[in-house]
Formats: C-alpha cells, sequence, structure tokens
C-alpha cells in the first residue's frame, strides 16, 4: 500500500500540476518505510485469512454445507495470494542480494 499510495500521491500531484490546483503532500522515505512494513503486515495477514477461508470452505464441503463452486473460488483466491507473496518474497531477496554486491 505504501507504493500505492506514494504512486497515488504522485499521479495526484501531476494532476494538480496540469489542472492549476496545489499538490498534495508526497510522503518522506521514512513514512513510506513505515507503511511498507504496515503493508507488508497487512498482506501477509490476508494470505494466511485467504488460506483459512480455503480450509473452512473445503471443510464446509466435505460436510455437505457449502457449495463446490464456493470452495474452488476460495482455494484459487489463497493460491493467488500466496503466488502473489512468493513473487514479492523473490523479488524482495533479489533486491537485498543485489545491494550485497554493491561496492561501497
Amino acid at each position: 500500500m505504501a507504493s500505492s499510495n506514494f504512486a497515488a500521491g504522485a499521479y495526484a500531484a501531476v494532476q494538480g500540476l496540469a489542472s492549476g490546483r496545489p499538490t498534495p503532500k508526497v510522503q518522506s522515505a521514512a513514512e513510506t518505510g513505515t507503511d511498507f512494513m504496515q503493508f507488508l503486515g497487512k498482506t501477509l495477514e490476508s494470505v494466511g485469512d485467504a488460506g483459512h477461508r480455503a480450509d473452512a470452505q473445503a471443510v464446509s464441503a466435505a460436510s455437505g454445507k457449502a457449495n463446490v463452486v464456493d470452495v474452488v473460488t476460495a482455494v484459487a483466491e489463497s493460491e493467488t495470494a500466496l503466488q502473489t507473496m512468493v513473487a514479492v518474497r523473490d523479488r524482495m531477496i533479489s533486491a537485498y542480494e543485489e545491494i550485497m554486491r554493491m561496492q561501497i
């Protein structure tokens, strides 16, 4: 959300310049870092919640209380959330490794 907030702020600033309106305050690097950590924590929670929903739907389907379409949808959402988090993790590791290769 931090990068999306930053991007939205930048977009609003460009729109403001184009229309002659005053530009909104753009977040500092410290604010963005804190927001990124909060965003990452919330995202991890949402991935866990998606997994719990998929498990609950599967249990409901096994007991005959849920529709199969709902189960498939919950599992697909959980899988997509997990794949997204794995991609983000891979990009973060790649960025860290690149930083470690930099000469000081």
